[in-house]
């Protein structure tokens, strides 16, 4: 969220409740405390660093959390909670890699991760609560491990995780290129429905030069190899990405790498995020700083192309039988990877079904 998009959000709740203590977190929290401390009913600021203490720190009692369950504000842990389905581990928080138009290395700090044995509590405490599906989450999750006494790795855990046998599906969020190693997609691709054929590889950028200049070590070239080994692998997969248009410096030409690359790649969805300085980031210094106008014009078309290209997945997926699970009143469901389709009604929420698709967004449950 934008510092200010944050402001009008604490303002909004602070306006519908007007009773309300507001804890305020995060990176706009942490760099400018002061201006979040003056917004209105903020009577706590936290910084990333002590997130974790939150509930000891602000002395929310017991009582205050209206329940003694495990969810949110003590209520009882299970599917449903919050309107989610799928339930959200974070293993890891903070970030070493100094990309630089982001400003999370300096307002979350170094990364830091999970014990192993805690990720393995914990997904098995959710699977018995009934959770059918764990999104496995970080700031910078391929990192996870490298902070540990005795290091270990992204890949030694989620080989943990498979070998824990718990009746659940795990889903990985967003993994930077440069950590997708051949050992964690041979450990998807072999998990027999253990993890999820679901990929989330943001590229950011097509021009290797860019690449450069944003801090990213990977090029072009290298991510191709990635995506083409994953659909070698894992032909249903869904892979998608993030795309940052109007960096500084960015020419016709750069732009055109995206161009050259994006409609014809495997990519099954891409997020599309315009270039915005954040004060004290390398990039903000940067010159060549790109016209506005040419920002939401170059983001618009890749935005076409993104939408053509999940088009293009879900047609190619008609006729297949994908596992799947029931969302909202049953007659939605997500796939195994990533597509929400329509069901008839008849099923519960939270239910693992097999659907046949028969069309790009609708499909029939079928005998698993």
């Amino acid at each position: 969220m934008r510092d200010q998009g944050a402001r009008q959000t604490i303002r909004r709740i602070a306006r519908e409740n007007p009773a309300a203590r507001i804890v305020a977190t995060g990176c706009y929290a942490t760099r400018r405390p002061e201006d979040v401390q003056a917004l209105p009913s903020v009577v706590r600021v936290v910084r990333n660093d002590d997130k974790l203490d939150l509930v000891d720190l602000v002395g929310v009692s017991t009582a205050e959390r209206f329940g003694s369950g495990d969810g949110p504000c003590g209520s009882v842990l299970g599917p449903g909670i919050a309107g989610r389905t799928t339930f959200t581990l974070r293993l890891q928080t903070g970030c070493d890699q100094a990309c630089s138009y982001c400003i999370i290395p300096a307002t979350r700090g170094r990364g830091r991760s999970l014990p192993i044995e805690a990720v393995v509590l914990e997904a098995t405490r959710v699977a018995a609560a009934g959770f059918k599906e764990i999104a496995l989450t970080g700031v910078h999750l391929g990192s996870y491990g490298r902070d540990h006494e005795a290091p270990t790795s992204l890949f030694e855990l989620f080989r943990r995780l498979q070998a824990a046998d718990l009746d659940v599906t795990f889903r990985v969020s967003s993994l930077e290129p440069m950590d997708c190693t051949p050992q964690i997609v041979d450990l998807v691709a072999g998990s027999g429905g253990v993890f999820a054929p679901h990929f989330h590889l943001p590229l950011q950028h097509g021009s290797d030069r860019i690449l450069g200049a944003m801090g990213r070590p990977y090029t072009l070239d290298g991510y191709r190899r990635l995506v083409s080994s994953i659909v070698d692998r894992l032909p249903h997969a869904s892979i998608g990405s993030d795309m940052i248009v109007g960096f500084p410096g960015e020419t016709d030409e750069d732009f055109a790498a995206n161009l050259d690359y994006l409609p014809r790649s495997p990519l099954s969805h891409v997020h599309v995020f315009p270039y915005s300085d954040r004060p004290g980031t390398a990039a903000s210094a940067m010159p060549g700083k790109v016209d506005g106008a040419v920002i939401r014009e170059r983001g618009a078309t890749l935005r076409v192309i993104g939408a053509g290209l999940t088009a293009r997945f879900y047609d190619r997926q008609v006729g297949t039988v994908r596992p799947a699970l029931t969302l909202e009143d049953g007659t939605i469901a997500v796939t195994d990877n990533y597509m929400k389709i329509r069901i008839p009604a008849g099923h519960r929420r939270n239910e693992p079904v097999m659907v046949r698709l028969t069309g790009p967004r609708v499909g029939l449950v079928v005998a698993g």
